[in-house]
């Protein structure tokens, strides 16, 4: 589990690799992460946009922008959490993914909300000792 708090909300990710919808043999691994977004702040804020930076085994990089998570702009009030499921496909048997929510007040203030960087990790990944 990975975890990061930003003017008080708090996010927390737990990915899981999906053994039944990865190929190895085709360099197809896919995995799930579970997202939960605590308001531990006094204002309602709002999820506008997302941002995440992923990086495969090999040092590749894509960079993906867009409204919102799963089809939704969640209002978070104080004290609420917001929890969302999503995935992500890599043609590498590990790599890291770390970005940032666009949280928006009611006073219309916007600011980026870290989420945590955390590992895509396989069985399939090459072990080392560091």
């Amino acid at each position: 589990m990975y975890r990061a708090i930003t003017r008080g909300i708090q996010i927390t990710v737990q990915p899981q690799f999906m053994p039944e919808r990865s190929d190895p043999e085709d360099n197809q691994f896919f995995w799930a992460y579970r997202v939960e977004i605590v308001n531990l702040s006094p204002d309602t804020v709002q999820l506008r946009t997302r941002y995440w930076h992923i990086t495969d085994e090999n040092g590749q990089v894509q960079e993906v922008r867009g409204a919102g998570v799963v089809g939704e702009q969640p209002i978070i009030e104080p004290g609420a959490a917001y929890t969302y499921t999503s995935g992500c496909p890599l043609t590498t048997p590990t790599g890291i993914m770390v970005g940032h929510y666009v949280m928006v007040t009611e006073r219309n203030e916007a600011f980026q909300a870290a989420i945590p960087a955390f590992s895509l990790d396989s069985p399939h990944g090459r072990r080392s000792v560091n």
